[in-house]
């Protein structure tokens, strides 16, 4: 037995000589060398770091208060931040395997008389307790890679649920613009289908007086029935928008706390958008720094998978009471694959060429973001020049529909001319309200792109009821 433990000491020690040893790759060069360009410039935009609560700029409390209810309650952050638990538990794992791994055990028995050649009919019970101890000497770096690839794999998950907060954050910025939207459109319409009333009976009454004919008529209420048709639409989409903030929050869509949500009015974030430098965008938005910890965690792998060409050393003992008997053993245990290592390097492989899809992906999300940003603020730019031409129209709609009506009442001006100039300003003022909820829309955008609002989110852990 002594030989037997010394000849395989001997072996240990030899092969710990031999300097058979693996270092963990590098990651491979990103395609990216270059720093990023500096953003677009615009007159909307400014060179300052974005703020981490973005929506605060439209300055209002009521959403405030709906973007806090989401980041807490929000069913996909719930899930996301079990997931997050999850892979943290799994690098507790990772590193519990690199120490030494104590066993207890015991076992109680009683012998049966009847099975023993002595005359004595008197039980006889054996006890039996021990405890084995096994730590693998990670020699060539396979547990401690391991460590480092599930340590990574819980920073991505970790960045997936930042990406997480973003996106809830936006999508409630966004469900609220839309209720906005909807409520102030909808008054618009509702105000233009009360002046094309009042044109229409202006009309008739024309009629009776044998001023005009049936023509002007029916070409006024035509135009009012077309007012009228654009309402519904408006009141769906506030009723969806509140839908959207309830499912956001965790509730049920036609929750009744829902139904005290409202605003009338647009709201307008600060006439400049701070956006910061491209720089600062890539060490912000989650996607990035998620897509750079799976490179680690691909990096680290492949040192896992390369660990199986070279022998796997484990050092284990046993101390206890055996059958009534003291009894202690020490032995290493050495498991190799050897000679046949072709399916360790077809591991190895496969590691390698996971870890360059990681590096391609990283490399798109780095683009991704920096074409994200340029299309936002591209939108933004475009959005708010037609923002203000669609103003200045509506100005000129207005005008013109009150002279128009002056001059009629005089009887200088067809009342077909009226119905015209009403026409024209109604198209005006929804489409200077359509403009207004796209220029808000691209404000959304161009933040959710720049990646900012998971700065100081709460845990999810349970529902929040806060605008009860």
């Amino acid at each position: 037995m002594k030989t037997a433990i010394l000849h395989a000491c001997l072996m240990t020690a030899g092969l710990l000589a031999s300097g058979c040893v693996s270092q963990q790759g590098a990651p491979p060069a990103s395609g990216l060398t270059q720093a990023p360009p500096p953003f677009s410039r615009g007159e909307h935009v400014i060179d300052r770091p974005l703020p981490e609560n973005w929506w605060q700029l439209f300055n209002d409390s009521q959403l405030d208060a709906l973007v806090e209810a989401s980041l807490a309650a929000n069913a996909d952050l719930r899930a996301a931040f079990a997931n997050l638990e999850a892979a943290r538990a799994a690098t507790r794992q990772a590193d519990a395997a690199r120490l030494p791994q104590p066993i207890l055990e015991s076992s109680a028995a009683i012998d049966n008389p009847a099975g023993q050649p002595s005359a004595a009919n008197v039980s006889s019970s054996d006890y039996d307790a021990a405890a084995t101890i096994s730590w693998d000497i990670d020699l060539f770096g396979r547990l401690r890679a391991g460590a480092l690839a599930a340590r990574a794999d819980a920073q991505a998950q970790a960045t997936a649920l930042d990406g997480v907060r973003v996106a809830v954050a936006a999508d409630t910025v966004l469900a609220y613009i839309d209720l906005c939207a909807a409520r102030q459109n909808g008054a618009v319409a509702y105000k233009i289908v009360d002046a094309q009333e009042r044109n229409l009976k202006a009309v008739r009454e024309q009629l009776s007086a044998g001023e005009v004919s049936p023509l002007e008529v029916a070409q006024a209420a035509s135009l009012l029935e077309a007012s009228r048709a654009t309402i519904p639409a408006f009141d769906a989409a506030a009723a969806s928008a509140r839908f959207r903030l309830a499912t956001l929050q965790g509730l049920p869509p036609t929750t009744p706390q829902m139904a005290k949500v409202d605003c009338t009015l647009l709201p307008r974030a600060s006439s400049e958008v701070p956006i910061g430098d491209g720089a600062a965008l890539l060490a912000r938005r989650p996607d990035i720094r998620e897509a750079e910890r799976k490179l680690a965690s691909a990096t680290a792998k492949i040192t896992i998978a390369r660990a199986e060409l070279y022998p796997r050393i484990t050092l284990g003992g046993a101390l206890g009471l055996l059958s009534g008997a003291f009894s202690a053993s020490a032995s290493p245990l050495i498991s190799w694959s050897f000679p046949n290592q072709a399916p360790a390097r077809a591991k190895i492989a496969q590691a390698q060429a996971a870890e360059r899809a990681a590096l391609a992906s990283f490399d798109n999300a780095v683009l991704r973001a920096l074409r994200e940003v340029e299309t936002g603020l591209a939108g933004l730019q475009s959005e708010a020049i037609r923002n203000q031409a669609l103003d200045r129209a509506r100005e000129a709609a207005g005008l013109y529909a009150r002279r128009t009506s002056a001059r009629a009442r005089i009887g200088d001006a067809s009342p077909l001319l009226v119905i015209d100039a009403e026409r024209t300003l109604a198209t005006a003022a929804l489409q200077k309200g359509q403009s207004d909820h796209l220029l808000a829309q691209s404000y959304i955008s161009l933040f959710r792109a720049l990646g900012g609002g998971w700065q100081r989110a709460p845990e999810p852990l349970d529902p929040v009821r806060v605008m009860e």
